[in-house]
């Protein structure tokens, strides 16, 4: 768990460090490429909180997205076409999809647990009871 907290600190520590452009042409492959990113981990988040995450799945379905999306976007141009944006339009749909999936998940987690502390407090309330 530590692991990736520690990443993710180390990453943002060197990023706010140096500074890095990224030129123009690029940005179109960039924005693709960060949202088929977050839609593998949120993905990978939906999996986890329903208990199916495979790493294997994680890693393919990271790299295919990344270069469908990329693709679309390198085919766009060569067309003279927005392509790009039929891959932010339906990864935009599934990263908001799975993050209403987790948002339910950790909804019903939270209820269940609720529930089972409070079934837990009557069961402790009537065993009193029967004691006395």
């Amino acid at each position: 768990m530590w692991l990736p907290i520690l990443g993710l600190i180390t990453g943002v520590l060197i990023g706010s460090m140096f500074t890095f452009t990224i030129p123009i042409i690029y940005a179109k492959y960039l924005s693709v490429s960060v949202l088929a990113a977050l839609d593998s981990l949120l993905g990978s988040v939906k999996a986890l909180l329903e208990d199916s995450f495979d790493s294997a799945i994680l890693i393919s379905g990271f790299f295919a997205n990344m270069l469908l999306a990329a693709g679309l976007a390198f085919m766009g141009d060569r067309l003279g076409l927005d392509l790009y944006m039929a891959a932010v339009i339906a990864l935009g749909i599934r990263l908001f999809s799975n993050l209403g999936a987790i948002r339910r998940d950790l909804m019903e987690m939270h209820h269940t647990r609720k529930a089972l502390k409070q079934a837990k407090a009557e069961a402790g309330e009537i065993n009193d009871e029967t004691q006395q």
